[in-house]
């Protein structure tokens, strides 16, 4: 008799969760039996055409998420919060339909939160001890979804022997995900003096990391899902338009940015930190392939 393949659920098969899809079905074939959520037509195709199944599930309506139910032994929730309010609900509806129903219960869970948890630090080096201080409500929810996830973790109802929560900073891709629309505008950056920190992971890296975690992670630990680079905001504009040939930013000084940038984008410019990765790099032996920006930006040039 053939055996059952393992069956894996994406909840919120966007970008990583189609570069998740296809690094598992180019790296084991026929092994797996993917699902992948998405609520845009495009975006299903897409699912299909990577190796997936896709479902039409809105995870904002209780009874709809019970669809998911015994879908995955293996879950990877990608869903962010949503985009008001201080809570997680969406989390928790996951948890109350796939950890505690009467079908077969996913085993393993990866949950990617945001580095955003920690809110300013000065520009400090951090590493996942540091106590979260989130500034704004969107980093307010992925704490919410932090604990809705620890606390299954920690609960023997849910039956759930690997979690792995992934605190994601900024995402790009060298080709298709950089600020490419942001210096055309010329909108500016920080002057130097006052310029912030920011971190950065490849969206091909990032996948790879999700797929890790479904073997490493283990009773909600904490993982900062970063590359080895430090770099301040104006120097990664700088090194993007520098590699394709744009403009730089002007710099300016706090008090005068505000005027032409969003309120979100100044958020951003009110936090610096610096993510310490070692426990990706030796905890779980992660190999980058783009170990910083300046690496990939390289690799770009050089294609």
């Amino acid at each position: 008799m053939r055996m059952r393949r393992p069956r894996i659920l994406v909840v919120g098969a966007g970008d990583i969760g189609l570069r998740l899809i296809r690094l598992i079905t180019e790296r084991h074939a026929g092994r797996f039996r993917i699902f992948g959520t998405t609520r845009r037509a495009d975006q299903a195709q897409a699912i299909r055409n990577a190796g997936g199944t896709p479902l039409s599930v809105d995870l904002d309506r209780f009874n709809e998420v019970k669809r998911l139910r015994g879908l995955g032994a293996w879950v990877v929730h990608l869903a962010p919060p949503p985009a008001a309010g201080r809570s997680d609900p969406r989390s928790r509806h996951l948890v109350a339909q796939l950890l505690q129903s009467q079908c077969p219960l996913p085993q393993r869970w990866v949950y990617a939160s945001t580095s955003g948890v920690y809110g300013d630090c000065g520009g400090a080096m951090i590493d996942e001890t540091r106590q979260v201080k989130p500034r704004n409500a969107r980093a307010v929810r992925r704490v919410a979804g932090e604990k809705i996830m620890r606390h299954a973790a920690r609960s023997s109802w849910s039956g759930l022997k690997r979690l792995a929560i992934l605190r994601v900073p900024g995402i790009y891709d060298s080709h298709d995900r950089l600020p490419v629309e942001r210096l055309l505008k010329g909108l500016p950056a920080l002057d130097p003096a006052e310029d912030v920190y920011t971190n950065h992971i490849h969206a091909d890296d990032l996948a790879r990391i999700v797929w890790y975690g479904l073997f490493k992670g283990s009773g909600g630990r904490l993982i900062h899902s970063s590359d080895s680079g430090h770099m301040k905001m104006g120097e990664y504009f700088d090194a993007v338009a520098q590699a394709l040939a744009l403009p730089k930013p002007p710099r300016m000084k706090r008090e005068e940015i505000s005027a032409h940038l969003s309120e979100a984008m100044m958020s951003f410019m009110t936090e610096s930190r610096r993510l310490d990765n070692r426990r990706l790099l030796k905890e779980w032996r992660v190999r980058l392939l783009y170990p910083s920006v300046a690496v990939a930006l390289e690799k770009r040039t050089a294609a």
